[in-house]
């Protein structure tokens, strides 16, 4: 069964029906097994799509430029010192401009206000590549993730986000596992919690679904029976270094490692997280860490992260397969 998504924008997964969500991943899987084989057919030949980058990148970078390559598309990348947008030329001026050359284009950076006012005036699908309050593209990767190493529908699965749980990961991962129909766990301090709204919204939308949401603060019994623990890196890009003090004494006791997964009483519960991650001291960022609160793993100790377990490079991968269906299923 196939669905039209023709022409659409993906700004935040409630864009998206949990019908053309679950059409996605299918998607995405048969994308992936066809790159596997070599069997890959290109579907957007002549197709030109921008990428706009304020926030920096690895993973969504690479995987849109690679997912318009493989399907014979071209890119354009586009940084904050390489364009106009917001210094010279007005948002609402350069999207115009842009949706007369590109027949897509891509957005990363922080206000969901902007991406939506450039699809608003570009008129050519637009794709969230990450803001502070959402990253669609990461949890549909997330979603093929757990598709993957469940042994049963998503559905019947149960997965416990740990950590901040105000911003973009928090919320999209809410957002999707409802969609899906999952058992939805957030854990998180009160005060680093998803919004109200936003739960309220979820709780209703899940009487539709059948997911099931437990939002809580204790880590033991948040992650009882969890078939995926998941974390993020404690403070979020665009943060300042002075939130770190702050962040560790909040969430110390929410750190991945083996007690925490033993504490699920599942023995085959996978590690997730969208990266990158804080469980050594082979980056600047981490040893800067170190120097200052003698800590060398933070939201996941590196035994979990190395474990096999962890499944973080597989979430990596897919974040590929994923973008290339939504860019895909809307312009081919």
């Amino acid at each position: 069964m196939s669905f039209n998504l023709r022409n659409r924008s993906l700004l935040d997964l409630m864009d998206f029906a949990p019908r053309d969500i679950a059409y996605l991943i299918d998607l995405a899987a048969e994308l992936k097994r066809s790159k596997a084989a070599g069997t890959e057919q290109p579907r957007l030949r002549g197709r030109n799509i921008a990428l706009i980058f304020e926030k920096a990148s690895t993973r969504t970078r690479c995987a849109f430029e690679v997912a318009v390559h493989d399907q014979g598309g071209h890119v354009t990348y586009l940084d904050s010192a390489g364009s106009q947008l917001g210094h010279k030329e007005s948002l609402k001026d350069t999207a115009r401009v842009l949706g007369r050359l590109f027949d897509g284009i891509e957005y990363r950076g922080f206000h969901q206000s902007v991406v939506q006012d450039i699809a608003r005036h570009s008129h050519v699908p637009v794709w969230n590549g990450l803001t502070d309050e959402a990253h669609p593209t990461q949890v549909l990767a997330d979603l093929l993730t757990m598709q993957e190493f469940g042994d049963r529908p998503l559905r019947q699965l149960a997965f416990c986000y740990l950590g901040d749980a105000r911003f973009n990961m928090g919320c999209s991962l809410l957002i999707g596992g409802t969609q899906m129909g999952m058992d939805v766990r957030i854990c998180a301090p009160e005060v680093l919690a998803p919004p109200a709204g936003l739960v309220a919204q979820m709780q209703q939308l899940a009487q539709t679904t059948g997911a099931r949401i437990h939002i809580g603060t204790d880590p033991a019994v948040a992650v009882r029976g969890a078939d995926f623990l998941y974390t993020d890196v404690w403070v979020s890009m665009g943060e300042a270094d002075a939130v770190w003090q702050q962040r560790i004494e909040q969430l110390m006791p929410y750190q991945v490692n083996a007690a925490l997964m033993r504490a699920t009483g599942q023995p085959r519960t996978r590690f997730m997280h969208c990266l990158p991650a804080m469980h050594n001291l082979e980056t600047e960022l981490g040893r800067q860490v170190h120097d200052k609160f003698g800590l060398s793993e933070v939201e996941v100790t590196d035994e979990v992260f190395e474990s096999e377990a962890s499944v973080v490079f597989t979430q990596a991968e897919n974040r590929l397969h994923t973008i290339k269906a939504v860019l895909v299923a809307t312009l081919s």
